[in-house]
């Protein structure tokens, strides 16, 4: 394959930063737009110069001039809109989560390994240059070995023009029982797999508290959990913080990752926002000097330009993805399970036992009292 003819399937929210890096790939061409909207499909269409425009997924897929197809679909979506594609003999990246359940996910993974077709999902941590450059620097072993992984998510509020465009109709079915879990399943398998991809160690045990929060928040959220490597743990925060602004080019979000190793440690000061006036990476070495790694691409939609990409040299290259595989992704989505299971249960679960989906107790969550609970969240 010398040239890679792509599909996109939904015109989302999060469409155009995926798109982004296909249309300026040299070996890429966007042939094709498909939304059940026409309106948003032209628009989309008109947008990125994109000839071809769809309403009907099947008559897509049945593009014979396409070799493969994103997949920007909702989650609950994403088994019907994959087993479809990859029958029709594409080519497949698609939006986390992978599924909706573990066993969707492997269905998913058993359908392109059949087909002998590439499925990857698409994982934007894992094409963000400070991310990458963490990882780089743990397998070298800068830190010596890494003993503990800690990552702290905060949700507060923005004035951002990305936030502010954002279409709420792309919301709603985060808010119901076509999701099994909200923002712990929609925005924290970002960092469940990361978690797993920064060590490439599986995780073993996990134990969290989750609370309710207004909406589709679960917060505050601790957990804990192990990996193969007894002498390696990880700990994870979330929290929301609706009247605290965090300065962001994005959401109203951002996130820190510390790796602490026997020699030193590694922080990456930054995700979605840009809180801190910090260099993206800072290394502190055995000899209490440390580095800073200010020249380091940090804005957040940087990962989705490097991961799209990625996906088309794999595909250019005739060789598997090096983002995030269906494995991984099943792996991540058992994580994200556990975390509510544990904290159900209030016991160590182990996520390879996982094999459908869990939900907190509360959810779906009732919205009759948004404006209230909000003004009155943290004070029980």
């Amino acid at each position: 394959m010398d040239r890679v003819r792509i599909g996109i399937l939904g015109t989302g929210n999060i469409a155009p930063l995926n798109v982004a890096a296909y249309l300026k790939h040299p070996n890429c061409d966007v042939l094709a737009v498909c939304d059940t909207r026409e309106h948003k499909a032209r628009e989309a269409a008109e947008q990125w110069g994109v000839p071809k425009v769809y309403t009907d997924m099947d008559a897509m897929l049945a593009d014979p001039d396409l070799d493969a197809v994103e997949i920007l679909t909702p989650t609950m979506l994403h088994k019907d809109h994959v087993l479809a594609a990859l029958q029709a003999g594409k080519h497949v990246s698609v939006q986390k989560p992978i599924a909706n359940s573990v066993r969707d996910g492997i269905e998913m993974m058993e359908a392109a390994k059949a087909a002998g077709l590439t499925l990857r999902i698409s994982e934007c941590n894992f094409g963000y240059p400070p991310l990458v450059k963490a990882k780089e620097l743990i397998k070298s072993g800068v830190i010596g070995h890494p003993t503990m992984c800690r990552i702290k998510t905060v949700v507060g509020q923005t004035n951002s023009e990305f936030q502010n465009g954002l279409d709420p109709s792309g919301y709603t079915w985060r808010f119901n029982d076509q999701s099994p879990g909200g923002h712990l399943f929609d925005d924290m398998v970002h960092k469940y797999g990361t978690a797993l991809w920064l060590f490439d160690q599986d995780i073993t045990s996990v134990q969290a508290i989750v609370r309710q929060a207004p909406a589709f928040f679960e917060a505050p959220m601790a957990a804990i959990w192990e990996y193969e490597r007894e002498s390696l743990l990880g700990m994870m925060e979330v929290t929301y913080a609706p009247n605290m602004h965090i300065k962001s080019s994005f959401y109203g979000a951002d996130e820190f990752f510390e790796i602490q190793g026997t020699d030193g440690w590694i922080w990456v000061t930054r995700g979605t926002g840009e809180m801190l006036d910090l260099a993206p990476v800072i290394v502190y070495h055995p000899d209490g000097t440390t580095t800073s790694y200010s020249n380091i691409e940090a804005r957040w939609d940087s990962g989705f330009v490097h991961t799209s990409t990625a996906f088309i040299d794999a595909l250019l290259a005739g060789t598997p993805d090096p983002e995030m595989t269906p494995e991984l992704a099943i792996k991540t989505l058992q994580f994200c399970f556990a975390v509510y299971q544990a904290s159900i249960d209030r016991s160590p679960v182990d996520p390879r036992t996982i094999t459908d989906s869990v939900s907190p107790p509360w959810w779906p969550p009732d919205l009759s009292n948004y404006f209230e609970d909000i003004k009155n969240y943290g004070t029980k």
